[in-house]
């Protein structure tokens, strides 16, 4: 059985302030606060690449586990903003610059907020498949890549950083069934414009998560044989405070219950569900936790996490 073992994190030092932009975007300290809830946004450095953020992921990884390189079976990176043109994929570089073994599988996936939950799905299975037992899923999504500095329904929002998660059959956390969705026919809401620019429907958004989402997450609570008050916490992705707090008043559940401790960092993307994960990962009280991505494509997945005991 195929698991999470460990989570390593990285978010690079340089922070932008929205409370300092707050003439430049027509906003008041409460929106920042009390809506978006980013007051700070991580930015890597021009030099970075999605790779650089990557290794940094994992060799904060290696501070809390002496896992070494030799021993990975596989790894996947999940991004939308890979290095340079896309050609190679990122997993090489990264393959390359961390001196993974030869017969160490590497590939991308390219999915947005919900790549965290299909990318579980994806390296369990594919490791369960091939007999693997230590592999390794990166996300990594620098949105500074793309985003319109002077546009404010995506500056005030997005952060960069880097996750990896081991992944062995030892786990510290097992994983149950998966329930996926996606809707083409709204693409359109998140998107790279012809310029190169990543625009948003933030209406649209917003609408479309406080429709589908508890009731994406209310159908894995069922299809794995939960109920909602065995659910110690709801691991969210971090659209924004207003998205996190409006999902869990839909799903009736103390907003405590649904952390967002993305205020310094804002939304990593593929990165934000891991993020949280890995700032809970000691908490011991959490024995049973609720996964769940959604955004970019439009696309959507959760799932249950079993500590065992």
């Amino acid at each position: 059985m195929i698991g999470i073992n460990e989570v390593g994190t990285y978010l690079p030092e340089n922070r932008t302030s929205n409370l300092k932009s707050l003439e430049k975007f027509d906003m008041n300290e409460s929106f920042v606060h009390e809506k978006i809830g980013f007051r700070e946004l991580s930015k890597k450095s021009m030099e970075q690449e999605t790779s650089d953020l990557c290794v940094q992921a994992w060799k904060n990884l290696k501070k809390q586990n002496s896992i070494t390189s030799k021993e990975i079976d596989c790894l996947i990176v999940c991004t939308q903003n890979p290095d340079g043109h896309g050609i190679p994929h990122t997993s090489a570089i990264i393959h390359e610059k961390l001196s993974f073994p030869r017969d160490c599988a590497a590939f991308d996936i390219s999915l947005g907020c919900s790549g965290y939950v299909y990318g579980l799905s994806i390296i369990k299975s594919f490791m369960e498949s091939n007999g693997l037992k230590k592999g390794l899923l990166f996300t990594a999504d620098p949105y500074s890549k793309i985003i319109n500095n002077n546009d404010k329904k995506t500056a005030t929002l997005f952060g960069d950083g880097a996750t990896v998660t081991l992944m062995t059959n030892k786990p510290v956390f097992e994983l149950g069934k998966f329930i996926f969705g996606s809707d083409g026919t709204k693409k359109e809401g998140i998107i790279v414009s012809d310029n190169g620019l990543l625009q948003m429907n933030g209406r649209a958004v917003f609408s479309f998560t406080v429709r589908v989402i508890p009731k994406n997450i209310l159908k894995t609570i069922k299809e794995n044989n939960l109920s909602i008050e065995k659910i110690d916490l709801f691991l969210l992705h971090q659209g924004s405070l207003h998205i996190v707090n409006s999902i869990a008043d839909k799903l009736g559940v103390p907003r405590n219950k649904c952390p967002f401790n993305s205020n310094n960092y804002g939304n990593t993307v593929s990165s934000s569900v891991p993020m949280i994960l890995a700032n809970e990962f000691n908490n011991l009280e959490m024995k049973v936790a609720i996964l769940s991505g959604f955004g970019v494509g439009l696309s959507w997945a959760s799932t249950p996490i079993f500590r065992n005991v």
